[in-house]
């Protein structure tokens, strides 16, 4: 008979990590891409803005996500862990302003990663093929939005190598009837 601490050294070491597949969505991902993005909304129950789900959201997501999925401005990126989709994110070529360098950037949103698969390289995946898209359309900078007060998103986003340049304030506006 063995003993449990000789039996555990014998057994084999754990498998490596695995590494994220990361391709482009197409309209055979549409649901996949609907999950996340909407999963991504409600982390966010009592944000001013991304907490204000419409009710048939699901329908007017599916039109909405379809079309970026189709167009040629914008890409969105699916990252696979053993054949499942896990994490997503989207980039678009915007026109920056005529008064200011660039003329062209990547605004960059829509970035979520399943929480039973987070801390497991799948956003550095994503990010990296992002960088790859900006270098294949020649633009050198990348902006993106994220939720105030999201620890895990500011660390996450600094150790990506984004800065905070500016801050975007909310002001309701009564509206008579």
């Amino acid at each position: 008979m063995t003993s449990g601490r000789l039996a555990e050294r014998a057994s084999p070491a754990a498998p490596p990590a695995a590494v994220p597949r990361v391709r482009p969505a197409t309209p055979r991902d549409l649901d996949a891409v609907v999950a996340l993005r909407i999963a991504l909304l409600r982390e966010h129950p009592d944000h001013p803005i991304y907490g204000r789900l419409r009710p048939e959201v699901d329908r007017h997501a599916r039109d909405l996500f379809a079309a970026q999925i189709r167009s040629r401005m914008e890409t969105i990126f699916l990252a696979e862990l053993a054949g499942d989709v896990v994490g997503i994110i989207r980039c678009v070529e915007s026109i920056g302003s005529p008064l200011l360098e660039p003329s062209r950037y990547a605004y960059v949103s829509s970035a979520y990663v399943r929480p039973d698969v987070r801390r497991r390289g799948v956003l550095r995946a994503l990010m990296a093929e992002v960088e790859r898209w900006c270098r294949a359309r020649g633009l050198d900078q990348m902006r993106l939005h994220n939720v105030v007060g999201s620890k895990t998103a500011e660390r996450a986003w600094d150790a990506l190598g984004f800065a905070i340049v500016e801050h975007v304030r909310l002001r309701a506006v009564t509206v008579t009837r």
